[in-house]
């Protein structure tokens, strides 16, 4: 547990050091420049008011109304905000929650692949560089307004477990504990992010095929894999039912999002971007592992293969695991993926490929750590931790982006406070509405709800649900009188007319708002946001003058 805790603190002072300067002023450094930033910082803000308040509406959440399923909509991100519900409940932002999550989700990674590969390896300082490459690599630490991404912890345990199925091969009564302890992984990890619950199982299936040695081995992992998907199930539900309703990513759109060969040879380092931009397309496609990642993982796997036993096994799965990804990262342009796509069903709700290739950074990771212990082997007792330390520093200044990129946070604007004095049953649609092709304009809206409760018709998600695009089409057309009567009829008591959005048009817009009568100014502050409610009888009057 010394160990654990040290190591533990060694991946926090990374995950501090990778993320800079967030720690420095956490409640004011954001990430807010990216829209899924402002997503997540909802998603969390979301499940630690519902939880205790509106338990039955957790999945509606307050964007997308009158919806049932937003939270569906993305990941549920349902363990990070159980650990980041007490910052909220004591007062703290949404942006604070997101910035210390963040971190401990990095941190929690780091620990959790050193806890594998210190015990695999038998190395302190070879799990120390496996943690370092499985948590800060240039794939994560170019994905941070990901939250789910920084929360990868779960992948190496189920690694382990799994691993630990494979070599017990004893009763069911002696096997229970890690069979019980592999479900509650999974759990966690499917109410963690989608895409890491389906890699999951990947690693599970491979391990599996690589080195089960009996039925009963196969029965205790299914077993696990039972126990975690029953417990999962109130989580996984509204999923469900968005599949079984037709929902899903449609091939093409895999096409496009889906990782290229010269993608495993580019970084955004700071050290590996001095050669490897020449590579770069596009931030997705961003998976090289590092040259001493490289040359380590080499040096594990050739010592773990001649090693034979557990070790072997585990090279040959890892090495399985690194190809898999691979090839699944690169999306249609291989006939694999097609053909899984059409055969397994949970993958037509992937959207991104290329985050497949974080399969083959993480088999890297672990083939370090035993390139790590296997040279310091080689070395004498007062060589050997400086051997590890100085692979530790490689890997670190090898890996590092920082300083990372940040937009000042100043709070939610004080005048969304006037709704919670306004009649329950309120719904609220904030101008401008942005069209389907540009709704991540609404992020910022999702934000600003993370400090009230009032339902709004504005959302933004990694999918846009059918009645959002028909509303747009309406709504984005803001004042126009039958805009007006279009809200209204489909609900709206209030709208929220962020004037500082319309750019040049601003001054037509107040001029309009202020000749019209369908909707009373009840509130406005100096930033230009101004708080409309209907008045009786708005519907009629508008859509006569449409």
């Amino acid at each position: 547990m010394r160990r654990f805790a040290a190591a533990t603190l060694v991946c926090l002072a990374l995950a501090v050091l990778h993320t800079w300067p967030i720690a420095s002023e956490p409640q004011r450094h954001s990430l807010n420049y990216n829209a899924d930033a402002e997503l997540n910082a909802w998603i969390v803000s979301w499940i630690a008011y519902a939880l205790p308040h509106e338990p039955r509406r957790l999945f509606a959440g307050n964007i997308f109304q009158p919806d049932d399923r937003a939270l569906a909509y993305s990941e549920p991100l349902v363990v990070p905000a159980l650990a980041g519900a007490p910052i909220r409940w004591m007062g703290g932002s949404a942006v604070l929650t997101f910035n210390l999550l963040l971190i401990a989700g990095l941190a929690a990674t780091g620990a959790a692949t050193w806890m594998v590969a210190a015990r695999w390896t038998g190395s302190f300082t070879g799990g120390l560089v496996a943690a370092a490459l499985a948590a800060f690599n240039t794939h994560l630490l170019t994905r941070l307004p990901h939250l789910q991404a920084a929360h990868a912890w779960g992948l190496p345990l189920v690694l382990y477990l799994t691993d630990l199925l494979l070599a017990q091969d004893a009763p069911t009564r002696r096997c229970l504990p890690t069979i019980v302890a592999l479900g509650l992984v999974i759990a966690a990890t499917a109410a963690t992010s989608e895409y890491w619950l389906f890699f999951a199982a990947v690693l599970m299936a491979v391990q599996v095929v690589v080195g089960a040695r009996s039925r009963r081995v196969l029965g205790h992992v299914a077993l696990a894999g039972g126990i975690g998907g029953m417990l999962a199930l109130p989580v996984l539900m509204p999923y469900l039912r968005l599949a079984g309703e037709g929902v899903r990513r449609p091939l093409e759109q895999a096409a496009q999002l889906s990782a290229t060969p010269w993608g495993y040879l580019t970084s955004l380092s700071r050290l590996d971007a001095l050669w490897s931009h020449r590579f770069f397309t596009r931030d997705i496609d961003v998976l090289f592992p590092g040259i001493a990642a490289t040359l380590l993982a080499v040096v594990g796997l050739v010592a773990a293969l001649r090693a034979g036993g557990p070790a072997r096994r585990r090279g040959v799965a890892l090495v399985a695991i690194a190809v898999l990804g691979v090839v699944m990262s690169l999306g249609p342009a291989t006939p694999l993926y097609p053909l899984a796509y059409r055969v397994v069903v949970p993958l037509q709700g992937l959207r991104v490929p290329a985050r497949f290739g974080y399969l083959a950074l993480l088999a890297v990771a672990l083939l370090a750590g035993y390139g790590v212990a296997a040279l310091q082997r080689r070395l004498t007792s007062p060589w050997r931790s400086a051997a590890g330390a100085l692979a530790l520093c490689a890997v670190t200044v090898e890996a590092w982006h920082g300083p990372v990129k940040t937009t000042p946070f100043t709070g939610v604007p004080r005048i969304y406070s006037v709704l919670s004095q306004e009649p329950p049953g309120s719904l609220l649609v904030e101008a401008p509405f942005w069209p389907a092709e540009a709704v991540f304009g609404n992020a910022e809206y999702v934000l600003n709800a993370t400090e009230h409760r009032t339902p709004t018709m504005n959302g933004y998600s990694g999918f846009t649900p059918d009645a959002y695009r028909r509303r747009a089409q309406w709504f984005w057309f803001f004042p126009e009188p039958w805009a007006i009567a279009a809200m209204r009829r489909e609900g709206a008591t209030h709208v929220m007319v962020h004037l500082e959005q319309f750019g040049p048009e601003a001054t037509s817009v107040k001029r309009a708002l202020e000749s019209q009568s369908a909707l009373q100014l009840i509130a406005e502050d100096p930033l230009g946001h101004r708080l409309y409610r209907f008045r009786a009888g708005a519907e009629s009057e508008a859509g006569g003058k449409r």
